[in-house]
């Protein structure tokens, strides 16, 4: 079966990443969160009070991998070697990570760490601009969609039950500002590539999505 390049594109919680991770691991492929890579410059300017447009001075020293857990299996994300996968995904973090985001120069650096890491196919990447401009030519674009109140209670309910403090309009409001600050972002914005499939999974169970997700991949892999 020919190895394809996989682009999972969409709004903030709408579980790209969710499905993603488990799509490569049932097809055996690579599986490269970007949003965490933009999690982790935000992290990195926090850490070191670095205001946004200061950042392009550091840009260099900024070094985004993954590795497995043992325990799970799934993939967390490092900042130059260390592993940050809480870190990034608390409310702090995800209030920041759009304007950092938005800057050019940090995602010309991440685009050409993403390109490395899916140079030889066999790769799934989600994000925000990963059919449009990480890898226009991917086999397969999938673009996901929710309504902002599910992908609000769906991100609170992630922070509940990993023991964070969490208010329900707070998230709610930033799931809108991040829809808006991601579409409108000058750089490659928030947009579904003109050949790829929709889903709205706001009434979708996660097995119902990752049924229709395989549905997709096979068909492709068969042509």
């Amino acid at each position: 079966m020919k190895k394809i390049t996989i682009a999972i594109d969409g709004h903030s919680s709408c579980g790209k990443s969710t499905m993603a991770k488990e799509l490569a691991k049932r097809v055996g492929y690579i599986y490269v969160d970007t949003g965490a890579m933009y999690r982790c410059c935000t992290l990195y300017a926090m850490r070191n009070n670095i205001a946004p447009a200061d950042l392009v001075q550091h840009i260099n020293d900024i070094k985004v991998s993954f590795q497995l857990d043992p325990e799970t299996g799934k993939p967390l994300a490092c900042l130059n070697g260390e592993v940050v996968e809480n870190e990034i995904r608390g409310m702090e973090v995800s209030s920041r990570v759009s304007e950092i985001a938005a800057l050019p120069f940090v995602r010309s650096a991440m685009v050409d760490q993403q390109r490395l890491m899916g140079q030889d196919k066999g790769v799934v990447m989600d994000g925000r601009d990963i059919g449009t401009t990480v890898f226009p030519d991917a086999e397969l674009k999938i673009f996901v969609t929710a309504s902002d109140e599910i992908r609000a209670q769906r991100r609170y309910d992630e922070l509940k039950a990993k023991g964070q403090e969490a208010d329900f309009l707070d998230i709610l409001n930033n799931v809108r500002e991040r829809d808006y600050m991601d579409s409108h972002r000058e750089v490659s914005p928030l947009r579904k590539a003109e050949d790829a499939v929709l889903l709205d999974n706001s009434n979708m169970t996660i097995e119902e999505q990752n049924e229709w997700l395989m549905q997709r991949f096979n068909e492709r892999t068969a042509e």
